[in-house]
């Protein structure tokens, strides 16, 4: 897939906003490997150095320190772009619970600021990182883009006006969008510390520390585990499709495929006991449901497949053996 799309990247120049970031900096470095000028702009809230480190002796990265809700910081980032992959924004249902002011100025004050710097730009494409949360209280399985629910959460509702807002800037300047609704991406690199690690990268690291990983509810919820080289193929095809029915419109980046937290847990600790056996019998504990939780999520991805013509390559279990090896040597 990446030879077919070489061509069409190759003398690009794209913009990453949270290049430094998880989904980010791995985009960056598919860029590069594949001959496209990279401009990262982070401000390092969530973002790390130590992701960016390698990229910043290639002649064809650059590196902006700034953030999303100064306009100017925008603006100059945008200067001369031909792509921007969107993908800085504040995470987590239960940070934006916590603090909805920031995760509202970083997730839509943010992105508007984006859109505006793109549109007054010229970029060709404005491809965003949307979410699954989006999908709120509709209970039907599997989701499908085109019937969502309401919010459960500060964060979900930001992410629901970002779909808003890329409509209306398509609509009233122009400006071609796409968004990608992620399902639970995980891979290299996603931060196993701070209060707001996501569940996988968090169990790996307890699990290498002999801790018991402590699972939300009874452990029967479950999710459409996204493996990151999924992510970024899905991120490719959207800057790179010349399908215009394609444009203007979201897509579910995901799987297809749903697996409980008990049964995620049993593969994390069957891979990583290939390294250290005493894993496997390590305790699994359980606490109370959080707060703006959904019980299951499962994607369609028959739209994303159709119109873009993507295809996973990665499972939940080849992409959590992906993950344990590169946490094993890592961590």
């Amino acid at each position: 897939m990446i030879n077919q799309l070489q061509d069409k990247i190759k003398n690009s120049k794209v913009l990453v906003t949270g290049g430094a970031g998880f989904i980010g900096s791995n985009l960056c470095e598919t860029l590069l490997n594949n001959g496209a000028s990279v401009v990262c702009l982070d401000n390092f809230a969530t973002g790390k150095r130590k992701n960016v480190e390698p990229f910043m002796s290639h002649p064809s990265f650059e590196l902006i320190e700034g953030d999303i809700r100064n306009l100017n910081d925008c603006k100059e980032a945008c200067n001369n772009i031909d792509y921007v992959l969107h993908q800085a924004a504040l995470g987590s249902v239960p940070r934006s619970i916590n603090d909805p002011i920031t995760s509202n100025d970083v997730n839509v004050s943010g992105f508007l600021n984006m859109l505006v710097a793109s549109r007054d730009a010229e970029v060709k494409r404005f491809v965003y990182a949307a979410s699954s949360s989006t999908y709120g209280d509709h209970e039907a399985l599997p989701k499908v883009e085109d019937i969502i629910g309401k919010p459960l959460s500060p964060y979900a509702i930001t992410k629901y006006v970002n779909e808003l807002y890329a409509d209306i800037f398509q609509k009233s300047y122009g400006l071609d969008t796409i968004g990608l609704r992620y399902f639970n991406v995980f891979g290299r690199r996603q931060d196993p510390n701070g209060a707001y690690a996501a569940v996988i990268p968090l169990f790996v690291k307890q699990l290498i520390n002999h801790e018991s990983p402590v699972i939300n509810g009874d452990g029967s919820y479950s999710r459409d585990f996204t493996y990151i080289d999924n992510v970024v193929q899905m991120n490719l095809l959207a800057i790179t499709t010349n399908n215009e029915d394609a444009l203007n419109t979201v897509y579910n980046v995901a799987y297809g495929d749903r697996t409980t937290l008990l049964e995620l847990t049993m593969l994390l600790k069957e891979h990583l006991s290939t390294f250290d056996d005493s894993i496997k019998n390590i305790e699994i504990k359980h606490r109370e449901n959080r707060v703006g939780d959904i019980p299951h999520s499962l994607a369609s991805v028959d739209k994303a497949k159709q119109l873009l013509n993507y295809n996973p390559k990665y499972n939940i279990n080849d992409g959590i053996k992906e993950a344990v090896n590169w946490y094993w040597k890592h961590l």
